[in-house]
């Protein structure tokens, strides 16, 4: 039987400032090292055009994210202070992009709010 899909995703890109890529990875390094201890975290990593960067992370829903963004909220302070959030998109449920909207609304994301023909294993 099929599960209710509830999974959320952020998908954040960065825009790294000139001669900062390394340190900007060495941070990525550390947002995966605290994230391993998520247990609401689906899947996590970082992905990289050049001195563009991409994290590419789901959650088991909204309740999950937030989690998360609280455990790594020092961390992605330090990393905007040498990269911006050129694009933010939230993707998920009606029912948990609603519970989002209030705490991610200062990061100006674009909603997706997925269909309800979809599956979920």
């Amino acid at each position: 039987m099929p599960k209710t899909d509830t999974c959320c995703t952020l998908v954040p890109y960065f825009q790294v400032n000139d001669g900062k890529l390394d340190e900007f990875k060495a941070l990525g390094v550390q947002f995966v090292a605290r994230t391993k201890s998520e247990p609401g975290c689906v899947h996590y990593a970082f992905s990289f055009d050049g001195s563009v960067a991409h994290c590419r992370e789901g959650y088991d829903d909204a309740a999950a994210v937030l989690a998360h963004l609280d455990n790594v909220g020092a961390l992605l302070q330090e990393a905007l202070k040498i990269a911006s959030i050129t694009r933010l998109e939230v993707h998920g449920p009606a029912a948990e992009l609603d519970k989002l909207r209030g705490p991610l609304a200062g990061l100006n994301p674009q909603w997706f709010t997925l269909n309800s023909d979809g599956i979920r294993r």
